[in-house]
């Protein structure tokens, strides 16, 4: 039997927002591999054997599924959201890159998902509506030096700016920094949201102005999109949409 490899998003948390083309993978798959949340969202059946491990080790975690394909195994590596956005198929292929070169003929499939941010976005309305940017907070893997410079030429930019991983238990203070450093850089009142959970029986939406956002606002499970000078909000009784015109009104002076 020859192995294949299918990295797979399974969106925000919701049945509904995971694709056909995932579930038909899911479905005939011998084995699942993915962080044990993300394997709990999947139902058990029959000849699929289930290996869930920790969060910090994604990199042991490709190379494990790389080997059960090469030994024949139809194996689907899950991501929430989608895979290839701060996600497990880098992963994969930094795996792929380093390892055996058998490992390179491989039928290697990469299925994308409905992302965290994408999920926020509609739920607020529209505010990714013009040129955006996506950011991952988190400092594991990159010096927060090099976060802080591309926060700032975001800001100079005008993107509106889309969060990821913004403030972890272990590490409060990055969030607080970051926030810090766009309400020094941003004295307008463009709007921000915290979407929490979307898709999920957990979820909330908040959107306030920059000025008035606060780090506890946000945790690992919350998405935060800071809107470009340009979003705008529409109050309504049943609660504002946010949307950011598909024209820009001013231009940015390049530096």
């Amino acid at each position: 039997m020859t192995g294949w490899l299918a990295v797979a998003g399974l969106g925000p948390g919701a049945e509904a927002l995971i694709t056909p083309e995932v579930t038909e993978a899911l479905a005939t798959a011998d084995d699942l591999v993915g962080y044990a949340p993300y394997v709990d969202r999947i139902a058990q059946r029959d000849g699929l054997r289930r290996h869930a491990s920790d969060n910090r080790v994604e990199l042991e975690r490709a190379q494990f599924a790389l080997e059960l394909a090469t030994a024949g195994r139809r194996v689907v590596l899950v991501s929430s959201g989608d895979p290839g956005v701060f996600a497990m198929a880098a992963a994969v292929f930094e795996a792929l890159e380093a390892g055996p070169a058998a490992w390179r003929d491989l039928d290697i499939r990469v299925l994308p998902g409905v992302t965290a941010m994408l999920a926020a976005a509609a739920r607020a309305g529209a505010p990714l509506g013009h040129d955006f940017c996506v950011l991952n907070l988190s400092d594991n893997l990159k010096p927060w030096s090099l976060i802080e410079t591309r926060l700032r030429l975001a800001v100079e930019a005008d993107f509106a700016i889309a969060l990821y991983n913004p403030r972890s238990k272990a590490r409060p203070e990055g969030f607080a920094r970051a926030l810090t450093l766009l309400q020094d850089l941003c004295r307008d009142e463009r709007p921000v949201i915290f979407a929490r959970a979307v898709s999920t029986g957990e979820e909330s939406l908040r959107v306030l102005p920059l000025q008035d956002a606060r780090p506890e606002l946000a945790d690992m499970r919350t998405l935060v999109i800071v809107g470009s000078s340009q979003t705008r909000l529409i109050e309504r009784p049943a609660g504002p949409l946010v949307y950011t015109p598909r024209s820009a009104t001013v231009s940015v002076e390049a530096p």
